[in-house]
């Protein structure tokens, strides 16, 4: 989906993304989301179930309102066999209404399950598609929780516009229903005043119209604040769960550090911006209050006044005054649907414009970008791999390429079956080649030809183990069952994991239970598991014992036809395997020119990188023809 034509991208500072979207426009990518979505049908059934209950529903309590003219006037009459007649009538009206209101009340939680599956899956499928994640971790505050949008700002939205889209098709029905009633009952009526005669058509009518339209309009000058201070409060909700969920996650480290005073200061500084939302909130729908209120009370004896002089005058029996009260009621309601609803209203537009610049800032991921100095990844020849004239850099400008490293050897063909060590210089930011393999990171220049991204198999420095069962664990990315238990067992017991045999089916925490050479084993384990054509490791084994790294280089030894590119120093590596070693050379600086020096040697610690870390990607087959940029 491209950016809308009157849509436009607008930024604030350099941290938040926003996009001018009319309300219409809204509805409309989250039209197209539920439309390509699998529940599609249930929804379009669901909504056709729904319209014929609600003209049925209308239809019987246009029957219960006429039912007023006769009830009523049994009692002016004190007539009893009517009077209790007409309680048999309405015992029948009501018994309908209340099979048809628990009809309603199904369908409507029908109806919003069915629009939470398909907004939740969309946004999650739209998320997790190609690598749209990474780049939006990187573009600023609308990609930080990503979490709060796919879950809870979800659920807000499906259940919102379900209850309003509900309620706005029944009260326009109720309004037409019942427009035609009171129209009716308030025709012919004239006016009398200082002996002068006059008639207005319909005025029970035209009096509902001002009463609903003067609350619409005071309700709209007092809670106009609302929809900024939704979207604040929704905001800043999500920043303090995030720092608390950061916070549990890392409390050993922060405990061990003494950091729990300082981390108490930094939640309780959210908490504080929480409560000033909440606080401003409070106050507006106060003030919104006062004129909800008033209006709701005066409905009480509005309705009579109006109709007061039809019938002083002798033109309403008793019974017709309480049709009109009941008729100028239903209208009433039905016009004052905006009002009495302005609050959710106000929520939903909040939620749906949080919910809607995140799904178009994860679509606009996809659009091409002419960016200088780019490397190209395109697909090898044969089987190999190829770094030609490859320069990698922590930046790029329109001229040049700044801060990077390059190949020394220029340009470097990598054949299948051998085995090659990427060092070099300190400082050099290495995990930007492991990246710039992966299609994850393009600043640069040269070119790289990779083999077919499903032959690859991406080992990062800290593994990912994802939640549920150690089957699931040990397979991930791959289905649970594409493996027998017996080649699963026999992987994790080679990766040293044989206090784990027997639980394959145990779900758990493992990212917690296990500890980093645990986890790192369970990412060897998968290895053999899969036997990939090319194994791109990236410093797995540094920061390990040594016994450790010699046990995970022997497991590589026994992947015989896997090509293996080890991209860090590793001493055990280099025993076990012999590889071609290849090295990284900074660029020359203004500063600081670079000239050639011998081979770096081989140690068994990390070079410095000088550089943050990058994020650790998940041991993934990348899927073959995605060309992301960075953002």
């Amino acid at each position: 989906m491209a950016v809308d034509s009157q849509s436009k991208p607008s930024t604030q500072g350099d941290d938040r993304v926003g996009y001018e979207l009319s309300v219409l426009r809204r509805l409309g990518v989250m039209l197209s989301a539920f439309w390509n979505s699998a529940v599609r049908y249930k929804i379009i059934s669901i909504t056709v179930a729904l319209f014929a209950i609600i003209f049925i529903t209308a239809y019987v309590q246009v029957m219960l309102n006429e039912w007023n003219a006769p009830f009523y006037d049994s009692l002016a009459r004190r007539d009893v066999g009517e009077f209790f007649h007409q309680l048999g009538v309405f015992g029948m009206i009501a018994g309908t209404l209340l099979i048809l209101n628990v009809i309603q009340a199904w369908f409507n939680q029908m109806a919003a399950l069915f629009m939470r599956e398909g907004l939740a899956r969309d946004l999650v499928d739209q998320w997790l598609k190609g690598k749209r994640a990474l780049k939006l971790g990187s573009s600023g505050l609308i990609g930080v929780n990503p979490d709060q949008r796919l879950h809870e700002d979800a659920r807000n939205l499906a259940e919102s516009t379900t209850g309003l889209a509900i309620g706005l098709v029944q009260s326009t029905i109720l309004l037409i229903s019942f427009i035609g009633v009171l129209w009716e009952l308030s025709s012919g009526f004239i006016f009398h005043f200082r002996g002068s005669s006059f008639s207005i058509p319909g005025y029970m009518v035209w009096a509902a119209i001002i009463y609903a339209a003067s609350a619409s309009i005071l309700s709209q000058l007092v809670g106009r604040r609302l929809v900024r201070l939704n979207a604040d409060r929704y905001s800043k909700e999500a920043e303090l769960r995030f720092a608390l969920m950061h916070a549990n996650e890392y409390m050993p480290a922060i405990t061990v550090a003494g950091g729990q005073e300082n981390e108490r200061r930094r939640i309780n500084t959210d908490i504080s911006s929480v409560l000033s939302v909440i606080r401003q909130l409070a106050i507006a729908n106060t003030n919104l209050t006062w004129v909800s209120a008033s209006y709701g009370w005066m409905v009480l004896v509005i309705p009579i006044l109006v109709a007061a002089p039809a019938y002083f005058a002798g033109g309403l029996s008793l019974g017709q005054l309480m049709m009109a009260v009941g008729a100028f009621n239903q209208v009433n309601t039905a016009l004052r649907w905006y009002v009495a609803n302005f609050g959710p209203i106000a929520e939903w537009r909040a939620t749906l414009m949080r919910v809607t610049d995140f799904r178009q800032a994860l679509v606009d991921m996809d659009i091409a970008r002419d960016l200088p100095n780019t490397i190209a990844l395109q697909p090898s020849s044969g089987d190999k791999l190829t770094l030609r004239d490859l320069e990698i850099s922590t930046k790029t400008t329109d001229e040049i390429v700044e801060n990077g490293f390059r190949i020394r050897e220029g340009t470097v063909t990598i054949e299948a079956g051998e085995h090659i060590m990427v060092n070099g210089d300190h400082g050099v930011n290495r995990k930007l080649l492991f990246q710039a393999l992966a299609g994850q990171w393009r600043c640069g220049t040269g070119e790289i030809d990779l083999p077919p991204m499903e032959q690859i198999l991406f080992m990062p420095h800290t593994a990912y183990v994802p939640g549920g069962t150690l089957r699931e664990a040990v397979t991930f990315p791959e289905d649970q069952n594409t493996y027998a238990d017996a080649d699963v067992e026999t992987a994790i017991e080679k990766a040293g994991l044989d206090r784990l045999k027997g639980k394959l089916n145990t779900r758990a925490r493992w990212d917690r239970m296990l500890d980093t050479d645990e986890q790192k084993a369970v990412a060897f384990a998968h290895a053999l598991l899969a036997k990939p054509r090319w194994l791109i490791l990236d410093e797995t084994l540094e920061g390990l014992e040594p016994d450790i790294q010699e046990r995970f280089a022997g497991l590589l030894t026994e992947m015989k036809d896997t090509t293996t590119i080890y991209i860090g120093r590793s001493e055990a590596y280099v025993q076990a395997l012999s590889p071609r070693v290849i090295h990284l050379q900074a660029l020359a600086t203004p500063a600081d020119t670079v000239s050639p020096t011998a081979a770096p040697t081989v140690a068994t610690t990390p070079a410095a990188t000088g550089l943050p870390k990058a994020k650790a990607l998940s041991m993934v087959y990348p899927s073959g023809g995605e060309r992301s940029r960075r953002q």
